[in-house]
């Protein structure tokens, strides 16, 4: 498959890997790029609210929150059954807005994002439950990690769109 024409799954897959980290996140950075690059088939359908610069940014500052909230002790696990369902719904969004924006079939993007987030999110959170048993740190600076590789993609991806 030629890259240019796989770009759009990778956005999607990496967008998908974000949101199951961090559920604001991944839509934050999809509104981002979409506001920024107006596609005529995002604007004439049910996702043009992603093209918008004040949602772009309303996602961007509840995105911090969230790694703020994150860190503290009274905050679910990721694997509760409301927050998967949070997340899988956060992948979808961006997988549809991704795949809408390349004029492919938003069914497929809404699957391919909502299960990239779900794996992401037991996958994530079994990896930092390891990380804190094997290695002692403490769980608030593994999320600071977290935070920064979720930042870090989200730059990555802002960059290469």
């Amino acid at each position: 498959m030629n890259s240019e024409k796989s770009k759009f799954i990778l956005q999607t897959l990496s967008l998908g890997l974000i949101s199951g980290m961090r559920s604001i996140a991944g839509p934050a950075i999809a509104s981002h790029i979409l506001s920024k690059h107006h596609s005529k088939t995002v604007s004439h359908s049910f996702l043009k609210f992603l093209q918008s610069d004040k949602v772009a940014m309303v996602l961007k500052v509840l995105a911090a929150g969230e790694f703020i909230g994150d860190k503290l002790p009274l905050t679910p696990d990721r694997v509760e059954p409301l927050s998967v369902l949070f997340r899988c719904v956060s992948g979808s969004i961006v997988g549809a807005g991704i795949f809408k924006a390349s004029g492919k079939r938003v069914l497929n993007g809404v699957m391919l994002g909502g299960l990239t987030a779900v794996c992401s999110t037991f996958g994530s959170f079994y990896l930092r439950k390891v990380i804190a048993k094997n290695i002692t740190i403490n769980d608030p600076f593994i999320g600071a990690v977290e935070d920064a590789l979720v930042v870090g993609a989200g730059l990555a991806l802002i960059a290469n769109y």
